[in-house]
Protein backbone atom coordinates (compact mmCIF):
# COMPACT_ATOMS: atom_id res chain seq x y z
CA UNK A 1 0.00 0.00 0.00
CA UNK A 2 1.33 3.52 -0.55
CA UNK A 3 2.50 5.63 1.89
CA UNK A 4 0.71 8.45 3.60
CA UNK A 5 1.95 11.42 3.34
CA UNK A 6 4.71 12.57 5.27
CA UNK A 7 4.00 14.41 8.30
CA UNK A 8 4.76 18.68 8.80
CA UNK A 9 7.82 18.96 10.92
CA UNK A 10 7.28 21.40 13.89
CA UNK A 11 10.75 22.31 16.21
CA UNK A 12 9.54 24.20 18.81
CA UNK A 13 12.84 26.05 19.79
CA UNK A 14 13.91 28.39 22.70
CA UNK A 15 13.86 30.96 20.36
CA UNK A 16 11.67 29.80 17.41
CA UNK A 17 9.01 27.74 16.21
CA UNK A 18 10.39 26.08 12.79
CA UNK A 19 7.97 24.41 9.93
CA UNK A 20 9.09 22.46 7.33
CA UNK A 21 7.36 19.89 4.99
CA UNK A 22 8.87 18.04 2.14
CA UNK A 23 7.19 16.16 -0.68
CA UNK A 24 9.12 12.55 -2.01
CA UNK A 25 10.37 9.44 -0.89
CA UNK A 26 14.26 8.31 -0.30
CA UNK A 27 16.52 10.03 -1.99
CA UNK A 28 14.36 11.99 -3.72
CA UNK A 29 12.99 15.24 -1.43
CA UNK A 30 11.89 18.31 -2.46
CA UNK A 31 11.30 21.41 -0.03
CA UNK A 32 7.51 22.30 0.10
CA UNK A 33 7.73 24.82 2.31
CA UNK A 34 10.28 26.32 5.39
CA UNK A 35 9.84 29.26 7.40
CA UNK A 36 10.38 30.11 11.05
CA UNK A 37 8.74 32.39 13.91
CA UNK A 38 10.86 34.38 16.21
CA UNK A 39 9.80 33.47 20.11
CA UNK A 40 9.80 36.31 22.78
CA UNK A 41 12.95 35.30 25.50
CA UNK A 42 12.20 33.10 28.57
CA UNK A 43 8.57 31.38 26.31
CA UNK A 44 10.68 27.59 26.26
CA UNK A 45 12.63 27.20 29.32
CA UNK A 46 15.17 23.98 29.83
CA UNK A 47 12.10 22.65 27.54
CA UNK A 48 9.28 23.43 29.15
CA UNK A 49 6.67 25.50 27.18
CA UNK A 50 6.22 28.83 29.86
CA UNK A 51 4.17 30.90 27.29
CA UNK A 52 2.10 28.40 25.55
CA UNK A 53 -0.31 30.75 23.82
CA UNK A 54 2.31 32.51 22.29
CA UNK A 55 3.93 29.17 21.08
CA UNK A 56 0.40 28.22 19.76
CA UNK A 57 0.03 31.62 18.04
CA UNK A 58 3.43 31.40 16.00
CA UNK A 59 2.45 27.84 15.03
CA UNK A 60 -0.82 29.17 13.76
CA UNK A 61 1.29 31.91 11.90
CA UNK A 62 3.32 29.56 10.12
CA UNK A 63 0.70 27.31 9.13
CA UNK A 64 -1.25 29.85 7.95
CA UNK A 65 1.60 32.01 5.98
CA UNK A 66 2.31 28.92 4.05
CA UNK A 67 -1.05 27.20 3.27
CA UNK A 68 -0.46 23.98 5.21
CA UNK A 69 -3.24 21.59 4.56
CA UNK A 70 -1.21 18.90 6.22
CA UNK A 71 -2.37 18.49 9.81
CA UNK A 72 -0.55 15.47 10.60
CA UNK A 73 2.59 17.04 12.66
CA UNK A 74 5.75 15.47 14.40
CA UNK A 75 7.42 16.90 16.94
CA UNK A 76 10.81 16.49 19.35
CA UNK A 77 11.82 17.15 22.42
CA UNK A 78 15.20 16.69 24.71
CA UNK A 79 16.94 17.83 27.44
CA UNK A 80 17.09 16.62 31.19
CA UNK A 81 13.74 14.73 31.09
CA UNK A 82 14.46 12.59 28.34
CA UNK A 83 16.86 9.86 28.49
CA UNK A 84 18.90 7.85 25.58
CA UNK A 85 20.69 5.09 26.48
CA UNK A 86 22.40 2.28 24.44
CA UNK A 87 22.35 -0.91 26.75
CA UNK A 88 22.90 -4.69 26.04
CA UNK A 89 20.26 -7.10 26.86
CA UNK A 90 19.46 -10.66 26.35
CA UNK A 91 18.65 -11.87 22.98
CA UNK A 92 15.09 -11.65 22.52
CA UNK A 93 12.26 -11.42 20.30
CA UNK A 94 10.40 -7.99 19.34
CA UNK A 95 7.83 -9.30 20.99
CA UNK A 96 9.29 -10.09 24.39
CA UNK A 97 11.14 -6.96 23.85
CA UNK A 98 8.13 -4.83 24.29
CA UNK A 99 6.75 -7.25 27.22
CA UNK A 100 9.64 -6.91 29.09
CA UNK A 101 11.19 -3.06 28.26
CA UNK A 102 9.53 -1.75 31.19
CA UNK A 103 11.25 -3.62 33.61
CA UNK A 104 14.31 -3.49 32.02
CA UNK A 105 14.43 -0.20 31.52
CA UNK A 106 13.66 0.67 35.68
CA UNK A 107 17.87 0.19 36.68
CA UNK A 108 18.80 2.51 33.86
CA UNK A 109 15.76 5.70 34.01
CA UNK A 110 16.42 8.20 36.73
CA UNK A 111 12.38 8.39 36.79
CA UNK A 112 9.65 6.44 38.05
CA UNK A 113 8.87 4.14 35.47
CA UNK A 114 5.32 5.25 35.66
CA UNK A 115 6.02 9.14 34.48
CA UNK A 116 7.84 8.50 31.42
CA UNK A 117 7.19 7.35 28.14
CA UNK A 118 9.20 4.53 26.66
CA UNK A 119 10.17 3.22 23.38
CA UNK A 120 13.26 0.91 22.21
CA UNK A 121 15.20 0.27 18.81
CA UNK A 122 17.14 -2.79 18.63
CA UNK A 123 20.31 -2.22 17.02
CA UNK A 124 23.14 -4.29 15.04
CA UNK A 125 21.19 -7.49 15.90
CA UNK A 126 23.00 -9.47 13.56
CA UNK A 127 26.96 -8.40 15.18
CA UNK A 128 25.51 -9.10 18.41
CA UNK A 129 27.51 -11.58 21.08
CA UNK A 130 25.82 -14.41 21.20
CA UNK A 131 22.64 -14.56 23.53
CA UNK A 132 23.10 -10.68 23.39
CA UNK A 133 21.83 -7.80 21.62
CA UNK A 134 22.06 -3.99 22.11
CA UNK A 135 19.11 -1.84 21.79
CA UNK A 136 18.77 2.04 21.95
CA UNK A 137 16.51 3.11 24.98
CA UNK A 138 14.48 6.29 25.11
CA UNK A 139 12.92 7.49 27.62
CA UNK A 140 10.64 10.79 28.04
CA UNK A 141 8.58 12.75 31.06
CA UNK A 142 4.85 12.15 30.05
CA UNK A 143 4.45 15.86 31.57
CA UNK A 144 6.96 17.35 29.25
CA UNK A 145 5.72 15.39 25.88
CA UNK A 146 1.79 16.15 27.05
CA UNK A 147 2.90 19.86 26.74
CA UNK A 148 3.77 19.94 23.17
CA UNK A 149 0.99 17.66 22.25
CA UNK A 150 -0.88 19.90 23.55
CA UNK A 151 -0.37 23.11 22.00
CA UNK A 152 0.04 20.98 18.40
CA UNK A 153 -3.62 19.92 19.18
CA UNK A 154 -4.68 23.84 20.33
CA UNK A 155 -3.32 25.08 16.76
CA UNK A 156 -5.57 22.62 15.27
CA UNK A 157 -3.31 20.47 14.29
CA UNK A 158 -2.34 16.23 15.14
CA UNK A 159 0.53 15.37 16.89
CA UNK A 160 1.29 11.88 15.39
CA UNK A 161 5.20 11.94 15.88
CA UNK A 162 7.23 12.34 18.98
CA UNK A 163 10.96 12.27 18.33
CA UNK A 164 14.30 13.47 19.87
CA UNK A 165 15.89 16.16 18.76
CA UNK A 166 19.35 14.19 18.50
CA UNK A 167 17.80 11.30 15.95
CA UNK A 168 15.81 13.91 14.07
CA UNK A 169 19.07 15.45 13.73
CA UNK A 170 20.29 11.77 12.18
CA UNK A 171 17.70 11.24 10.30
CA UNK A 172 18.03 14.67 8.54
CA UNK A 173 22.19 14.08 8.09
CA UNK A 174 21.22 10.16 6.38
CA UNK A 175 19.43 12.00 3.82
CA UNK A 176 21.95 14.59 2.82
CA UNK A 177 25.26 12.91 3.28
CA UNK A 178 27.08 9.87 3.31
CA UNK A 179 29.42 8.26 6.39
CA UNK A 180 32.02 5.36 5.31
CA UNK A 181 30.81 2.00 6.36
CA UNK A 182 32.41 2.04 10.13
CA UNK A 183 33.05 5.65 10.58
CA UNK A 184 32.14 7.36 13.51
CA UNK A 185 30.85 11.18 13.42
CA UNK A 186 29.72 13.90 15.63
CA UNK A 187 26.52 15.69 14.84
CA UNK A 188 26.44 18.72 17.44
CA UNK A 189 23.05 21.05 17.06
CA UNK A 190 23.45 24.04 19.34
CA UNK A 191 20.05 25.44 20.03
CA UNK A 192 19.65 28.61 21.63
CA UNK A 193 19.33 27.42 24.94
CA UNK A 194 21.00 23.52 24.59
CA UNK A 195 22.98 21.73 22.73
CA UNK A 196 23.01 18.04 21.19
CA UNK A 197 25.70 15.78 20.87
CA UNK A 198 25.10 12.52 19.03
CA UNK A 199 27.74 10.47 17.66
CA UNK A 200 26.99 8.23 14.95
CA UNK A 201 28.72 4.85 13.84
CA UNK A 202 28.08 2.75 11.43
CA UNK A 203 24.97 4.71 11.23
CA UNK A 204 23.97 3.71 14.72
CA UNK A 205 23.37 6.06 17.63
CA UNK A 206 26.22 5.39 19.92
CA UNK A 207 26.35 8.41 22.44
CA UNK A 208 23.98 11.15 22.87
CA UNK A 209 24.23 13.93 25.41
CA UNK A 210 21.94 17.54 25.89
CA UNK A 211 24.28 20.42 27.30
CA UNK A 212 22.90 23.14 29.12
CA UNK A 213 25.01 25.98 26.93
CA UNK A 214 23.55 27.74 23.49
CA UNK A 215 23.85 30.27 21.21
CA UNK A 216 22.03 32.37 23.88
CA UNK A 217 25.15 32.16 25.91
CA UNK A 218 27.39 34.04 23.01
CA UNK A 219 24.36 36.64 22.87
CA UNK A 220 24.75 37.37 26.80
CA UNK A 221 28.62 37.63 26.76
CA UNK A 222 28.19 40.28 23.99
CA UNK A 223 25.43 41.95 25.87
CA UNK A 224 27.37 41.98 29.16
CA UNK A 225 30.76 42.94 27.49
CA UNK A 226 29.35 45.93 25.64
CA UNK A 227 26.38 46.95 27.98
CA UNK A 228 23.96 46.41 25.12
CA UNK A 229 20.19 44.98 25.42
CA UNK A 230 19.49 41.12 24.29
CA UNK A 231 18.66 42.22 21.02
CA UNK A 232 21.04 44.81 20.47
CA UNK A 233 23.80 41.98 21.15
CA UNK A 234 21.80 39.24 19.45
CA UNK A 235 21.93 41.50 16.17
CA UNK A 236 25.80 42.16 16.21
CA UNK A 237 26.45 38.35 17.50
CA UNK A 238 24.66 37.32 13.66
CA UNK A 239 25.99 40.34 11.74
CA UNK A 240 23.22 42.82 11.43
CA UNK A 241 19.60 42.28 11.14
CA UNK A 242 19.21 41.47 8.10
CA UNK A 243 21.63 37.44 8.87
CA UNK A 244 23.09 38.38 5.70
CA UNK A 245 26.58 40.04 6.38
CA UNK A 246 28.08 37.55 9.48
CA UNK A 247 31.19 37.23 7.34
CA UNK A 248 31.91 41.63 7.76
CA UNK A 249 34.50 42.27 9.87
CA UNK A 250 32.76 42.17 13.72
CA UNK A 251 34.40 44.74 16.52
CA UNK A 252 37.08 43.18 18.72
CA UNK A 253 34.72 43.10 21.81
CA UNK A 254 31.93 41.20 19.85
CA UNK A 255 34.91 38.96 18.82
CA UNK A 256 36.14 38.36 22.14
CA UNK A 257 33.17 37.69 23.30
CA UNK A 258 32.27 35.14 21.21
CA UNK A 259 35.51 33.58 21.14
CA UNK A 260 35.72 33.07 25.29
CA UNK A 261 32.21 31.31 24.93
CA UNK A 262 33.27 29.43 22.10
CA UNK A 263 36.08 27.77 23.93
CA UNK A 264 33.74 27.02 26.77
CA UNK A 265 31.22 25.34 24.58
CA UNK A 266 34.26 23.32 22.95
CA UNK A 267 35.67 22.04 26.64
CA UNK A 268 32.07 20.35 27.21
CA UNK A 269 32.43 19.31 23.82
CA UNK A 270 35.70 17.77 24.25
CA UNK A 271 34.81 16.24 27.87
CA UNK A 272 31.90 14.43 25.90
CA UNK A 273 33.58 12.84 23.15
CA UNK A 274 36.40 12.04 25.74
CA UNK A 275 33.79 9.95 27.69
CA UNK A 276 32.69 8.41 24.92
CA UNK A 277 36.03 7.16 23.61
CA UNK A 278 36.68 5.65 26.71
CA UNK A 279 33.96 4.00 27.93
CA UNK A 280 32.85 2.63 24.00
CA UNK A 281 33.92 0.16 21.86
CA UNK A 282 33.48 1.89 19.16
CA UNK A 283 36.00 4.82 16.81
CA UNK A 284 36.23 8.35 18.07
CA UNK A 285 34.37 10.66 16.09
CA UNK A 286 36.56 11.72 12.70
CA UNK A 287 34.51 14.36 11.56
CA UNK A 288 32.32 17.14 13.27
CA UNK A 289 29.16 18.64 11.63
CA UNK A 290 28.00 21.68 13.30
CA UNK A 291 24.21 23.29 13.04
CA UNK A 292 21.61 25.25 14.80
CA UNK A 293 21.36 28.73 14.37
CA UNK A 294 24.79 29.51 15.97
CA UNK A 295 26.93 27.50 13.73
CA UNK A 296 27.78 29.65 11.12
CA UNK A 297 29.30 31.56 13.50
CA UNK A 298 33.08 31.16 12.83
CA UNK A 299 34.29 31.46 16.07
CA UNK A 300 32.62 28.08 17.08
CA UNK A 301 33.91 26.00 13.78
CA UNK A 302 37.80 27.42 14.76
CA UNK A 303 37.58 26.52 18.31
CA UNK A 304 36.50 23.26 17.55
CA UNK A 305 38.77 22.11 15.08
CA UNK A 306 41.54 23.81 17.11
CA UNK A 307 40.46 21.71 20.34
CA UNK A 308 39.48 18.63 18.87
CA UNK A 309 41.74 17.76 16.02
CA UNK A 310 39.21 16.86 13.27
CA UNK A 311 37.67 18.67 10.22
CA UNK A 312 34.71 20.54 11.14
CA UNK A 313 31.61 21.10 8.97
CA UNK A 314 28.28 23.06 8.59
CA UNK A 315 25.80 21.39 8.03
CA UNK A 316 23.47 21.73 5.35
CA UNK A 317 19.97 20.30 6.14
CA UNK A 318 18.82 21.08 2.70
CA UNK A 319 22.12 19.80 0.64
CA UNK A 320 20.32 16.73 -1.18
CA UNK A 321 16.73 17.95 -1.28
CA UNK A 322 15.45 20.55 -4.09
CA UNK A 323 14.58 23.48 -3.52
CA UNK A 324 13.47 26.53 -5.24
CA UNK A 325 16.49 28.86 -6.23
CA UNK A 326 14.38 31.74 -5.35
CA UNK A 327 14.79 30.50 -1.87
CA UNK A 328 18.40 29.65 -1.96
CA UNK A 329 19.46 32.86 -0.31
CA UNK A 330 16.90 32.58 2.79
CA UNK A 331 17.75 28.79 2.61
CA UNK A 332 21.82 29.83 3.20
CA UNK A 333 20.74 32.31 6.33
CA UNK A 334 18.99 29.95 7.88
CA UNK A 335 19.34 26.30 6.56
CA UNK A 336 22.11 25.14 9.66
CA UNK A 337 19.28 26.13 12.12
CA UNK A 338 16.44 23.74 9.59
CA UNK A 339 17.98 20.67 11.18
CA UNK A 340 15.75 18.92 13.78
CA UNK A 341 12.73 20.34 11.55
CA UNK A 342 13.65 18.61 8.70
CA UNK A 343 14.47 15.51 10.56
CA UNK A 344 10.82 15.70 11.28
CA UNK A 345 9.72 16.67 8.26
CA UNK A 346 10.97 13.03 7.22
CA UNK A 347 8.67 11.11 9.02
CA UNK A 348 5.44 9.42 8.67
CA UNK A 349 2.58 8.52 10.64
CA UNK A 350 3.13 5.32 12.70
CA UNK A 351 6.46 4.62 11.46
CA UNK A 352 9.71 3.79 13.81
Amino acid sequence: MAREKLCVGIDIGASSVKLCQLKGSKGNYSLQNFGLVPLPSEAVVDGALMNSPRIVEAIQELIAAHKIKNKQVAISVSGHSVIIKKIPLPQMTRDELDEQIKWEAESFIPFDIQDVNIDVQIVNPKSAQAGQMDVVLVAAKKDLVNEYTTVIAEAGLIPVVCDVDAFAVQNMFGVNYDSEPGQSVALVNIGASKTNINIVSGGIPSFTRDLTMGGNAFTEEIQKQMNLSFEEAEALKIGGKDRRDTDVVIPHDVERALQAVAENLTSELQRSIDFYAATSADAAPTVIYLMGGSARLPAVSRAVEARIGVPVHVCDPFRKIQINPQDAEYLRTFGPAAGVAVGLALRYAGDG
